[in-house]
């Protein structure tokens, strides 16, 4: 990455633990630094529980999984009158030069379930998005997959309830007629929190040139013009967004394609994948639009979860926390990373429709989404 457009000396996120979060002990001026106006807008939480880490190389090994089923599978876990944001979804993501993103897929799920429920809220027209039943793979198929994708997201919303109820002391100190424990109801009782597990495939096959073996072009690599290569720079528009660091696999060496597993042995779950240590190249990873117009990389280690804000939650505070633009790079590429695949997994903690976020105007979620759709076409 050019220095021109990366900090000179990086920032860091700032870093807390979860038992300085439940003991209502983190300093306002972290949060400040964390969330506030001059910030990244983003915050790392240490000392999870410790089955975290395995519910995270499970699950991202099931993308692997899940995006090389047969097709007639995975055509039957689209979901078109949701918009393609329930189910699986690729190839419908417009990117800003207008192509269709195809070198990436996603599987989206409602967190009902937080609540006990399979269903969020009446199906709505205005909002299939929110309102769609989760279709799941078959256990034939996919073993563990519900269950697994279930348990780590509830591991992701308790956590963010308690980075919502920091965030809510917070406001209490700095906002006229804040209303006590607000972001923590909303994040706690939500019907349409989304999640939103990716599978970025490896670059495409090598190909011959000359009598030597090169590999092919990546439009995600990144160049001097066009740095947001996998995940075009955008506003999360929820409140707080939960993010897993991501796992490189390569598919290459350790193929995710089931026919390798004897679907008679009837299989609790499906054997996790190894994973590299490190991106093949160090270049690719999350990046984020700083407030001075530099752009700083965050690194996410594995045993932690990263809480970005969202827009809502800029309004929910009026401004005293801010949305950042932030994207997802694959560095500039390499021999190395031909046959290597990216998974990550992010939470999206947000209002019921219904909810108000903006007290002043009584706007409400569903109103406001309405309004973000219309501005970004």
């Amino acid at each position: 990455m050019n220095s021109s457009t990366s900090s000179q000396e990086p920032r860091r996120a700032v870093v807390v633990s979860r038992e300085e979060l439940k003991q209502s002990s983190v300093p306002f001026g972290s949060l400040e630094e964390a969330f506030g106006p001059s910030s990244l807008g983003i915050m790392i939480v240490k000392d999870l529980p410790s089955k975290f880490v395995e519910l995270r190389h499970k699950l991202l090994s099931y993308a692997s999984y899940l995006a090389n089923l047969p097709t007639e599978e995975l055509d039957a876990l689209a979901c078109p009158s949701a918009k393609y944001l329930s189910g699986w979804s690729h190839g419908k993501e417009a990117l800003k030069n207008g192509s269709y993103d195809t070198l990436k897929g996603s599987f989206y799920v409602n967190c009902a379930f937080y609540q006990g429920s399979d269903v969020t809220v009446p199906p709505s027209s205005d909002f299939p998005e929110f309102t769609a039943p989760n279709v799941w793979p078959s256990p034939t198929s996919l073993p563990g997959f519900k269950e697994t994708f279930q348990e780590l997201c509830t591991l992701i919303i308790d956590t963010a309830i308690l980075v919502a109820q920091a965030c809510d002391r917070y406001a209490l100190a700095h906002i006229e007629d804040y209303q006590p424990g607000y972001l923590e109801h909303v994040v706690k009782t939500s019907m349409c929190t989304k999640a939103r597990l990716l599978h970025y495939f490896p670059p495409g096959p090598s190909s011959i040139s000359g009598g030597e073996t090169s590999v092919q072009e990546d439009p995600r690599a990144l160049n001097s013009s066009d740095h947001d290569s996998w995940c075009a720079t955008h506003i999360d528009h929820g409140c707080l967004t939960g993010l897993t660091s991501a796992i490189f696999i390569d598919e290459s060496e350790h193929s995710p394609k089931l026919p390798l597993y004897d679907h008679n042995k009837h299989l609790s779950d499906i054997p996790t994948l190894p994973f590299l240590e490190s991106p093949p190249d160090p270049a690719a990873g999350l990046y984020i639009h700083a407030r001075d117009s530099t752009i700083t990389k965050v690194s996410i280690p594995a045993d932690c979860l990263a809480f970005q804000t969202g827009e809502a939650l800029q309004v929910i505070t009026g401004g005293k926390f801010r949305a950042v633009p932030h994207f997802v790079s694959i560095g500039r590429g390499s021999k190395e990373g031909k046959g290597v695949a990216r998974n990550t997994l992010a939470v999206f903690t947000q209002p019921n429709l219904e909810g108000v976020i903006d007290r002043e105007k009584g706007t409400t979620f569903g109103e406001f989404s309405r309004e973000v759709v219309s501005r970004y076409g």
